[in-house]
């Protein structure tokens, strides 16, 4: 088994290996990953750590590593909206959510760390994080607050609940409880929405039983109700609910 980091602030993750082909998701900073195959052009196949999403990205993007450290877990998250580091004597801006490993002494980082795996997982924790996404651009694929899609963003934010969330909406609807109602929902429940088939094509972040963050032309919160969303500034409803799910 080959183990990589990536090396750079964002990295494509593209169905195949070719610039022009459609970004499926992307890997930040510090993320690990496998190495399953290379094109020998520049370009490898990869399976995320975080998540388990494979596709392709490029091999200057990565760095291998050894077993040992793609197993360590003494790591922390970069707190800000962005983060200047000194990595292997380079300046580098990572955004929030980069993975920092407090081990490797090829990073230098003075900024705030984020604990995960002893965040309290409260209405105040789901709060601080989200809100720092507030306006991002939506990006198919995204990740980052850079740009980010709707099962990207709930992604981003339970990831500083130590919680690890799968990578499309239709995956993240099968984990946690299900919550029978909306009157029911407390803030980090997750709301998942589906079109016309039935099939799942959205999910957000309950702050209470009638607002909802979530990820729509850019991050924003609108209104919910037994139904489904409403976009608050146009009273326009955009999504059908479909299921309600806890997980913590």
């Amino acid at each position: 088994m080959i183990y990589a980091v990536c090396c750079v602030p964002v990295s494509p993750v593209r169905i195949e290996p070719d610039h022009k082909s459609e970004m499926i998701s992307q890997l930040l900073f510090g993320e690990y990953c496998t190495i399953v195959g290379n094109d020998k052009k520049g370009w490898i196949k990869i399976i995320a750590a975080v998540d388990g999403y494979e596709g392709w990205c490029q091999v200057t993007h990565t760095e291998e590593i050894a077993a040992a450290q793609y197993n360590n877990n003494t790591i922390a998250l970069a707190a800000d909206w962005a983060n200047e580091i000194n990595y292997k004597g380079q300046v580098m801006h990572i955004p929030l959510g980069s993975v920092i490993n407090t081990k490797n002494v090829s990073v230098k980082f003075s900024g705030v760390f984020w604990d995960a795996a002893n965040a309290t997982r409260n209405e105040a924790t789901i709060k601080q994080i989200a809100f720092k996404f507030l306006n991002t651009a939506y990006l198919w694929g995204g990740r980052s607050v850079f740009g980010i899609d709707c099962s990207g963003f709930s992604q981003a934010v339970f990831k500083f609940l130590n919680i690890a969330l799968l990578r499309d909406a239709r995956q993240q609807a099968t984990q946690g409880e299900l919550v029978s109602f909306l009157q029911q929902t407390r803030c980090g429940d997750l709301a998942f929405f589906d079109d016309a088939e039935g099939n799942i094509i959205h999910v957000g972040i309950l702050l209470n039983d009638s607002e909802i963050i979530h990820a729509s032309g850019k991050v924003r919160i609108d209104k919910i109700d037994n139904q489904g969303i409403v976009n608050a500034d146009t009273g326009e409803r955009t999504q059908k609910l479909r299921i309600i799910k806890r997980c913590f």
